[in-house]
């Protein structure tokens, strides 16, 4: 199987007597109260979806991720994975070689961080660095712009694990994902990141690498995401209607993927990439505009990324898709690569187009999208109007 990120899985959820220790010292510790994109990211570095990350990172790495694409260790990382201060924080009160008590959105223990660097954070930098604008209107600038100055970087120990509300069967942690594909078998399999609901062109992609792969991780990002974008339940509801009838039984699986998007486009799609080769995943699709947002990204930046790296650096195989269509000429599916026909014999549909179609409770047509999906869809837009 397929190595993990820097060589083996962290765990940095602790359990026993050290637990018990740690719990009792958080009263006496400053504190911290984790947004939404942080608790998903200590879940995710405690239970070992992003090593060799042991916590939130610290200043060389943090310098080294924004300059080469690399942690301090050389070792390829394209997004910076941090904590900050709260607006209106002391940041006096974070001493380097203390603790602090990181607390979930409801105020509950999560995790202590053990401190080792503090600095204070050069935004615009970081955001044209990973983001490639300051621009206000990029939600990833939105977010730098929302948290404190301060970065703290360090180990962390998870003494409460994340209580989720939603999905509790599809949450699986890399060492779960990797026994289920060692029990099925599979030497190869393909993961397919999505923040939208499986389309035609997404089947056709996913049905494609399926034919070079033993199985398929249908991956959806659950966390945090834009107002606008399709609520995760909604999408689940429409991933499990594709499996039930579109898809081979005993080849896909599903999981959720519980980080927050960044919409940091060609760097986040190496990020994606990384965290799935821990989950055991040995190829990834990266298809058009992978991440993005807007115009700020262009259309295979997230492909030609990878070039960056030297071979087996990454380790994990990214599979390149072009913009996929259905075909009149030939009545079903492909792309400009295995495609012939004249440009108005393509059926694109737009995500602006499709919205507005679902709310005025208008079917999309079938090339584009399933009738058990559009059905779905059409139920969960009207609703919203309607609220």
């Amino acid at each position: 199987m397929i190595a993990p990120h820097g060589g083996r899985l962290i765990n940095r959820i602790v359990t026993g007597a050290e637990r018990d220790r740690l719990i009792d010292a958080a009263s006496s510790m400053p504190k911290i109260r984790l947004n939404a994109r942080e608790t998903a990211d200590v879940d995710m570095i405690g239970n070992g979806a992003m090593s060799p990350l042991q916590g939130f990172m610290n200043q060389a790495d943090y310098n080294a991720v924004l300059d080469q694409k690399r942690l301090a260790s050389g070792l390829p990382w394209a997004i910076p994975i941090v904590l900050a201060t709260k607006d209106g924080d002391d940041a006096s009160k974070y001493e380097e070689g203390k603790d602090v008590a990181l607390e979930d959105e409801n105020g509950q223990l999560t995790a202590i961080l053990h401190l080792e660097s503090k600095w204070q954070a050069d935004k615009t930098r970081e955001a044209k660095a990973v983001l490639l604008t300051d621009e206000d209107a990029h939600p990833g600038v939105q977010y730098l712009n929302s948290i404190g100055d301060w970065y703290l970087g360090g180990r962390i120990s998870v003494v409460n694990r994340i209580a989720y509300d939603k999905f509790n069967q599809y949450r699986l942690d890399p060492v779960d994902t990797r026994v289920l594909f060692d029990k099925k078998g599979w030497k190869t399999v393909v993961a397919f990141q999505t923040r939208n609901p499986i389309h035609r062109a997404h089947e056709y992609l996913t049905k494609c690498a399926l034919e070079i792969c033993d199985g398929l991780l249908i991956h959806p990002l659950v966390g945090e995401t834009k107002s606008d974008d399709i609520p995760a339940d909604t999408r689940v509801k429409c991933y499990e209607a594709l499996m039930e009838k579109y898809y081979p039984a005993d080849r896909v699986v599903m999981s959720v993927y519980p980080q927050a998007m960044r919409y940091a486009g060609p760097r986040e799609a190496i990020l994606h990439a990384i965290v799935r080769k821990n989950y055991g995943v040995t190829h990834f699709i990266v298809g058009r505009d992978h991440a993005g947002v807007g115009s700020y990204y262009g259309t295979y930046d997230a492909q030609n990324i990878f070039n960056e790296y030297e071979d087996g650096e990454m380790d994990i195989t990214p599979l390149m898709f072009e913009h996929s269509f259905f075909c009149k000429e030939t009545g079903g599916m492909a792309s400009s690569k295995t495609s012939a026909s004249d440009k108005e014999m393509r059926v694109f549909l737009s995500g602006t187009k499709v919205r507005e179609m679902l709310t005025n409770g208008e079917v999309p047509p079938a090339e584009f999208t399933r009738p058990e999906v559009a059905k779905i869809l059409i139920e969960a837009m009207q609703q919203k109007v309607e609220a």
